[in-house]
């Protein structure tokens, strides 16, 4: 067996992990970024909703006349 060879296939398999783990954190802090920009969205989505059940005759129709 040709330790020149294991060698070097050991340390593409560790530069390859090492490749695969940075990605996996890149798409961690990304799914985590659009979870929170999504819970803004039904945050902002439930105070409308909230302001339309107390006054639910503003702002839900318009007169327009000519």
């Amino acid at each position: 067996m040709d330790i020149a060879a294991l060698s070097i296939g050991m340390s593409q398999m560790k530069v390859q992990q090492q490749v695969d783990v940075s990605l996996l954190k890149k798409v961690m802090d990304t799914s985590g970024q659009k979870t929170e920009f999504i819970d803004k969205m039904l945050d902002g989505a439930s105070v409308k909703n909230m302001e339309m059940s107390v006054q639910p005759h503003l702002g839900s129709s318009v007169d327009i006349t000519l």
